[in-house]
Parts: C-alpha cells; structure tokens; sequence
C-alpha cells in the first residue's frame, strides 16, 4: 500500500490525499486524473473535490480542470515561516540581488528537506532547477546544508544515516562527508554546495537567527561554477543573512559569531 492509499483511509485523510495530489510537476489535474493519484474512487474523488471547490481550496477552470485556489494561499499566508518571514527578509535579498545580479535564494526546513519561500533572478543568472515552494533533500543544496547543520541533532543523525540522493557525480552521499561538511558549516557560519543540484552550478548559503538563537531560514547566492569566486561571495550572504536576522531580532549563539561579524 502506498502512502497516499494508506492517507486516504480516513474522510480527513481522503481530503488531504486530493490536494497532495497537486506538485509542481501536476499543478493542474482533471478529476479522473485526481482521483488516479489520490489513490480513490471517481465517485469519492467528485464528492471530495465539489466540497473543495466550494470552499475554494481548488478552483476549477472552464475546460473542467482543477487547481490549487486562492483560499490556501490566503492561509499558507499565516504561516510564520511563510509570507512574514519573506517580508522581513525581502529588502534584503534585493540588496544581494542588485550587489550580485546573481541567482538569490530564501528557503526552511521541512522535515529532511529544504522548501524555498523565495526566490530572485536575472536574465544572465545560472539556470537553476528551483523555484518557490520546491523541495529538495537537505544534503543537496548550500541552504539545505546551512539549515541542517543548526539542526537538532537526531535531525542530522536521521538526514546522516538515510539514504543520500545523487543528482550530480558531486552530490554528496558518504554519510561521513557529510558529517564532516556540517562540522565545517557550523565553523565557518556558511555553507558551499558545488554541483551538487546541476554541474554548472555553485551556491553559497548562511543561516538566519531569531531571537531564541535557533536556525529559522538560510539565504544563498547561487552562481555559475565556472569562475565562482567564492571568497568573494561569502561576505555578501554574510550580510544579508546578518540583516535579515536582525530584522526578526534574532542573533546567533556565541560559537557562530566569529562568522557573523566579518
């Protein structure tokens, strides 16, 4: 049985399988198509479906196909992680936007895998396979690393010991390297993924601090491999990911200052 069959035993469960039924791969679905993915009858699917509609969680289109409503961005909204934390964060990552013209990320942690809240880029920026509200593994990506590393420690036991996806020859999936990487973040205050996504790509990423001295989000530059000059990116995360900490009143404990103040 697959996890969305077993999610669907329940009427909250059979609701939930019908929006996870929409990714960014299926952001539109006919209702046969629904129902094929939420693993349910045609019949419970309509049903399902019609009481969504209604309440605005799907809109339907005049073709007869559905996607994601207005009603869950208006409450994804409240998230604090979500719309607030942009907010706070947004003059920031313009200001690396238009000191960089480079790719320029925002994401969280979910879990093992890192969900980007934003994202900026110009026409000459390296193409990048991210856009918002995109998942990834933790173990991947320069945010994904700067997020895990400031994790709690059975976190990283879990993302250590579990199977490391390859995207790349480069990705990293020897748990010990890994291990040794995080170690490495957590000295330095910035995390560089090099190839890890895409081969011709490079990111540079620092953790964002709030008031409690817990890791909320990291910001990341991400630019071309060929030629990155990494020692000159570094300062210019460091102060937005500084700027957006402080926005939010946080501040990092005293074994990552060292970091946060060059």
């Amino acid at each position: 049985m697959t996890g969305r069959e077993s999610a669907a035993g329940s009427a909250s469960g059979r609701l939930l399988a019908v929006l996870a039924a929409f990714d960014h791969e299926h952001p539109a679905l006919s209702l046969t198509d629904i129902a094929r993915r939420a693993g349910l009858s045609l019949s419970t699917a309509h049903r399902l479906v019609a009481a969504l509609t209604a309440w605005g969680a799907l809109e339907r289109d005049p073709r007869g196909v559905y996607q994601v409503g207005l009603r869950l961005w208006e409450l994804a909204a409240l998230a604090p992680r979500g719309l607030a934390l942009r907010q706070a964060a947004l003059p920031f990552l313009e200001d690396l936007y238009e000191a960089t013209h480079e790719n320029v990320q925002l994401a969280v942690r979910d879990g093992a895998e890192v969900v980007y809240t934003e994202w900026i880029s110009g026409r000459s920026a390296v193409g990048v396979r991210i856009q918002v509200g995109a998942r990834w593994p933790l173990h991947a990506t320069g945010v994904g690393l700067a997020l895990l590393a400031h994790a709690a420690p059975g976190v990283q036991d879990a993302c250590c010991d579990g199977p490391l996806a390859a995207f790349t020859p480069y990705t990293i999936t020897d748990p010990a390297l890994l291990r040794r990487t995080l170690a490495e973040v957590r000295r330095t205050g910035v995390a560089v993924s090099s190839r890890q996504v895409t081969e011709d790509a490079l990111s540079v990423a620092a953790p964002v601090w709030t008031a409690d001295g817990s890791v909320v989000a990291a910001v990341s530059l991400v630019v071309p491999w060929a030629g990155a000059r990494v020692p000159a990116l570094i300062p210019a995360v460091r102060v937005a990911a500084r700027g957006i900490s402080r926005a939010l009143g946080g501040r990092p404990p005293p074994t990552d200052r060292a970091g946060w103040a060059r």
